[in-house]
């Protein structure tokens, strides 16, 4: 899904007991309700300077304000999070620490790879060249598949015990 340019949390409040933003002039709404739907979210931002893109600081601000306000709900409480980045140099891991941490602060559990969840670049495509980085994705994309397939194990159990 395209994401249009997302406006920052306007510290309104008006998201308690709404279970998402009330501001409708982006398409926030509608990327947190699937991700509210979803048992796995990968947040991936660029690195321009040294951090996260305006947009997905834009989102994890509003995501987390929402949240926050209706935190009896635990709209992703139990959910499984990983972070990835791209980036030309510096900076990767301020983006992918500040991703994890919005995963941390939300009751989620956090997927690890080999190393770091970055790869390098500088130009659209680069990336694909770098191949520790590529490895890095791919061991870090089993290990979501196996934490979200042990719960879903281990869902059917409480289910047969019922």
């Amino acid at each position: 899904m395209p994401v249009r340019s997302l406006s920052p949390c306007k510290a309104c409040w008006a998201c308690g007991g709404q279970l998402n933003c009330v501001h409708r002039k982006d398409n926030f709404r509608e990327i947190f309700d699937k991700l509210k739907e979803a048992d796995g979210i990968i947040l991936g931002s660029p690195v321009y300077t040294a951090n996260l893109s305006t947009n997905m600081q834009a989102f994890l601000e509003r995501a987390s304000v929402v949240t926050d306000m209706n935190r009896e709900a635990g709209l992703f409480r139990h959910k499984v999070g990983a972070a990835v980045t791209a980036a030309r140099r510096g900076g990767a891991v301020n983006a992918l620490d500040a991703m994890n941490h919005f995963f941390l602060l939300q009751e989620m559990f956090v997927v690890g790879s080999c190393y770091w969840a970055l790869a390098y670049g500088q130009m659209p495509g680069d990336v694909r060249n770098d191949e520790e980085g590529l490895n890095t994705m791919r061991v870090l994309g089993r290990n979501m598949a196996y934490l979200l397939n042990k719960m879903e194990e281990r869902s059917q159990c409480q289910s047969d015990k019922i």
